[in-house]
């Protein structure tokens, strides 16, 4: 069981959930407006605001790019009201996860957090990941990266005591993804396509609800490292492994520290410790329901708060009078 953190106090709990609703109500009165842009810029000046609030000396290590690319939340940026003298955090943050599902009011559209003592959360480059998860139950190492879609899918099934066939395996819709799409579908397997928003559909392994078995392709390392965070909370598998394009994405991890370009990371590699992660929703979807706004003014939001040490998890319902809301 992972030891709690004196660091990670129970305050900071709820005061993860203000700062993803914050994001979230920003985000959402962008919904359907066909921008992306402004509804990602309108969530990361929330979620920035809110986290310098907080009594914390926070370094964010997985944002919204190097500094050169991100006026705010840059990978580097410290925030917090207690720079130099509070405890020292690493943080993890995907303001609007899912712009595009956002601009067109889609399902699954999250702001999400993930913190942890400082040093615990991989410094993942933003290249892509090649990535394979599982709910909780399983045996260890059930689904490796070294193993064939057909090869995974039959060990789980087989754990699982049904046909391959029955199994739901959820991937990005991306052209990428045709071969992996194809050899699935060759089993007979359900196939859950979905348009972005890949944390979403991690973390949909966990939840019987969704009937999701198996995540499987490749996304965004730094929604790798937020999704480690959340399996690390409420148990399942996740492998990880760097995937780069060309010299230009080695040279950017090697300046990250990373070294063993082919390495495959585990859950506890790329979340390790005790951390906290969070989610609301910003549109509806399998996880949560989105942002509304009442006819009397008042927005109601839900999130979804975990903790590693517990396995706590806290699903929070929310109504903002017009006075608290973000501005």
């Amino acid at each position: 069981m992972t030891a709690a953190s004196q660091i990670l106090d129970r305050v900071l709990v709820l005061e993860m959930v203000r700062v993803t609703e914050a994001a979230a109500i920003s985000a959402a009165k962008l919904i359907g407006r066909g921008d992306e842009k402004a509804a990602d810029a309108a969530a990361v000046e929330a979620m920035r605001a809110a986290l310098n609030g907080l009594y914390m000396d926070g370094t964010v290590v997985i944002g919204e790019g190097e500094r050169d690319e991100a006026p705010m939340l840059y990978i580097g940026e410290k925030v917090g009201s207690a720079i130099g003298k509070g405890p020292r955090i690493d943080i993890a943050l995907d303001p609007l996860e899912g712009t595009t599902i956002t601009a067109k009011a889609g399902p699954n559209a999250l702001a999400v957090l993930a913190v942890a003592e400082e040093g615990n959360l991989l410094n993942a480059p933003d290249v892509y990941m090649d990535k394979i998860a599982v709910g909780p139950g399983y045996s260890p190492d059930i689904v490796n990266l070294d193993r064939s879609v057909t090869e995974n899918v039959t060990a789980v099934a087989r754990e699982k005591g049904v046909e391959p066939s029955e199994i739901i395996v959820c991937v990005l819709d991306r052209p990428r993804h045709e071969k992996l799409i194809a050899e699935l579908r060759a089993l007979g397997c359900g196939v859950m396509l979905i348009p972005d928003g890949d944390v979403a559909g991690v973390i949909a392994t966990t939840d019987p609800e969704t009937t999701v078995d198996i995540y499987m392709g490749t996304g965004g390392a730094p929604e790798g490292v937020l999704a480690a965070a959340a399996l690390r909370c409420v148990g399942g598998q996740f492998k990880g492994r760097l995937l780069f394009r060309n010299d230009d994405e080695r040279k950017r991890a090697h300046k990250w520290g990373i070294e063993d370009l082919d390495k495959i990371y585990d859950l506890e590699e790329l979340a390790k410790g005790d951390c906290i992660f969070a989610a609301t929703g910003v549109t509806d979807g399998s996880l949560l329901h989105g942002v509304k706004t009442l006819r009397d003014g008042r927005i109601t939001t839900e999130t979804i708060v975990m903790r590693a040490s517990s396995g706590t998890v806290r699903r929070v319902k929310s109504e903002h009078g017009r006075a608290n809301q973000p501005r």
